[in-house]
Formats: structure tokens, sequence, C-alpha cells
């Protein structure tokens, strides 16, 4: 026979500040597991949406990095040639043979930070469908101007449409600010390539990106790429290799989530443990009328647990409600394989959600063994004389 659960909302009501104070820490300790997980979340997201399925992206043999790559006009003429690569709406094969370097830029709230400058061709725009442009107008062929990712519109000094940025002993107009999907792509500068590969690393692209005509295809592409003795590349899907680069430092947030939650729980099992004791040593003697009246030790153990469990659904419902207020705040981090900077949105989506309230019901589970334990193995006798 199990008791009603009642009996349990009615012993809560009855210690409303202790109910609350266990309560209130689980729910931080929540808001923190839930928080990390979001930023986690959010960095993976950037660059995982920063690739599409359908293009390839072509290093250099042995390259790892678009930093670290390098391939000659041939070798790009010819890979936009193959016939494979898409063509546009206006007969131009969707190819990118593009530039790639780092560039210290100023903070508008001081210090510096490292920003990728990537030279394009026109054809980018329509190679990646996720490219906008949100104000001012694209760059001019043949002049010294640029377009900002929105991502660092006004977190960086002279991104303004209007503005004039200086770098590779050149000033670049910025004519221009485009989005793309939340993507890492929104934390780079953007100019045409035939300006940046003189000025930057010479006659030579660090990367070609192009979309494929039957994204299907992509491990016969992959295969005639990397096997015609002429170009001595590495073809990627563009979608993996971006997914690939949050890889660590995704772990490494996960695991500080774990661990930090981890130690932030133990005080909170802690306070459970002593929430719970003091209610089960200040109900005694209705514990030995409840077993007087039938109740065997497994139902009053399962009552009390059913109580610590209670207090952890509201400190994990309550955790919850702390943490929906961040889900979009943009922050920034280093992309630990390009060394650049990367802007992307806290995610709390309902998965993260739901893990914050499952690790708020552990903590009350094992916080609520100990004590329900104790209520079941009271002695009836001791319990009535208690009283």
């Amino acid at each position: 026979m199990a008791v009603p659960i009642v009996y349990n909302l009615r012993n809560l009501k009855r210690r409303p500040v202790s109910t609350l104070a266990t309560a209130s820490g689980m729910a931080l300790v929540v808001a923190v597991f839930i928080a990390m997980l979001a930023l986690s979340r959010g960095f993976r997201a950037a660059l995982r949406e920063t690739g599409a399925p359908e293009n390839v992206l072509v290093l250099r043999r042995g390259a790892d990095t678009e930093l670290s790559s390098g391939i000659g006009r041939q070798t790009a003429s010819s890979i936009a040639a193959m016939p494979f690569v898409a063509e546009g709406p206006d007969g131009p094969p969707l190819v990118s043979p593009e530039v790639y370097v780092l560039l210290s830029l100023r903070r508008v709230n001081g210090g510096d930070a490292l920003v990728v400058v990537r030279g394009v061709s026109p054809q980018a725009f329509q190679a990646r469908r996720n490219v906008r442009i949100v104000a001012g107008r694209m760059f001019n062929s043949g002049a010294p101007e640029v377009m900002v990712g929105k991502s660092i519109v006004g977190r960086f000094a002279d991104t303004a449409v209007g503005d004039t940025l200086e770098f590779a002993s050149r000033k670049w107009l910025v004519v221009g600010h485009f989005a793309a999907g939340g993507s890492a792509f929104e934390s780079e500068i953007w100019g045409e390539n035939e300006q940046f590969m003189p000025v930057f690393r010479g006659e030579v692209f660090q990367s070609v990106t192009f979309r494929m005509r039957d994204p299907s295809a992509f491990p016969a592409v992959k295969d005639a790429l990397e096997k015609d003795p002429r170009f001595r590349v590495d073809a990627h899907r563009e979608y993996d290799f971006y997914a690939n680069q949050s890889w660590q430092l995704t772990q490494i947030l996960t695991f500080a989530a774990i661990f930090v939650a981890g130690i932030m729980g133990i005080g909170a099992i802690f306070g459970a443990i002593n929430t719970m004791d003091g209610a089960v040593a200040a109900r005694a003697p209705e514990i030995a009328v409840l077993r007087t009246l039938g109740f065997s030790p497994g139902s009053m153990l399962l009552s009390f647990l059913l109580e610590a469990e209670i207090v952890a659904l509201v400190g994990g419902l309550l955790g919850c409600l702390l943490t929906l207020p961040i889900n979009g705040i943009v922050t920034s981090t280093t992309n630990w394989v390009s060394f650049s900077e990367v802007a992307f949105a806290f995610r709390v989506t309902p998965d993260i959600l739901v893990r914050g309230i499952v690790f708020s019901l552990v903590m009350g589970l094992v916080g609520g063994f100990f004590p329900a334990r104790r209520a079941a193995r009271q002695p009836v006798v001791q319990a009535l004389r208690a009283e």
C-alpha cells in the first residue's frame, strides 16, 4: 500500500522556507549546467551551419586547415571546369577560389583579436545559399572594397558601412554587411579574391569551394579530385569540414559543464540530505503511525524519495526558467583550429532543458535516498516514544 502523495505535498507546504532553499540551490546548479551546455551547443551550431552538404571544400594535399593550404591558379581553373561542378543560373560554374588570412583588429571596448579576412569570387554568394547582404551593397570587382559579417559589426572599430579599414598597407572601404545564418562566416570580412591575393600571400589561393551537381555523388567527386595527378589536393564535404572544427572545443565545454555542475551538485545534494533529514526527524511520530496503520518500510522509502523528487523537480524547473533569457545572447570565443574569433549565440534547446531537469532529479534522488532509508528503517516503538 502506497502513501498518498497528498501527504507529501502537505508536508512540503508546512516547511516552505527549507523547501524553497533546497529547490533554489538545485536551481542554481541546473542553471549553470544548462548555460554551459547552451554555450557548447551555440558554438557547435555556428560551425556546423558554416558548411553546406552540397558544397566541396578543396585544400592542398596534407593541409588540415585553410590557413596552411595553398592552391595555384591553374589548379583552381581546372577544378572549375570539372563536369561535376554545378552551374549558376547565368552560366558560370558555382566555384569560389578563396584567399584566407588572419588579421588583428581593434575591438571597440579595447584590445585586439584575430579575425578572418576571406577573398572570394562573386560566385561565392551563389555557391553558399545561406549568405545574404543585409546592409549596403556587394563589393565592386577591381575596387579596394570589403563587406563585414554582421556578428563583428559594432564589436570591432571601423566596421560600419562607409567606414575605412586599414590593413595590408592599404585602405579598404566597407560597403556592406552580410548575414550567413548564424554561421562562422558572420565573423569574417569578405572582399574580392583578386584584390587580396597580391597584398597577402601572392598568386595562390588557400582553398576552392564549389557546389556539386549531385550532392549524393560526393564519394566519386572526392575520388576523382584526389586521384588526379594534376591537382595534389584533398577534398572535404564543406559541412563535415567545419563541423569537425567544433569537436575539440565542444568536448571541452561539455566536460566543463559536467565537472562544474557536478561539484556544485554535491553541495546541492548535501542540502537535500539536510532538508530531508530534518523532515524525517520532525515527523518521527507520524512515520510510526503510518507504520502502525500498515504501510510497509518500502512504502515509506518511496514516499520520502517522492518528496525529495518533488523538491528537485521544482528546482529543475526554476533552473530552466533562469536560463531562458540567455537564449540568443551573442558571445564569442577563439576557434582553436583557425585561432580566429568566432561569434555565436547561446542556444537553449528543449533537449538541453530536459537534461537539466533530469540532472536535478538525479540530485534529488541521491540527496533523498539516505534520509528516506532512515525513515523506512526507523523502529516503530522508538518513534512512538519520541512523541
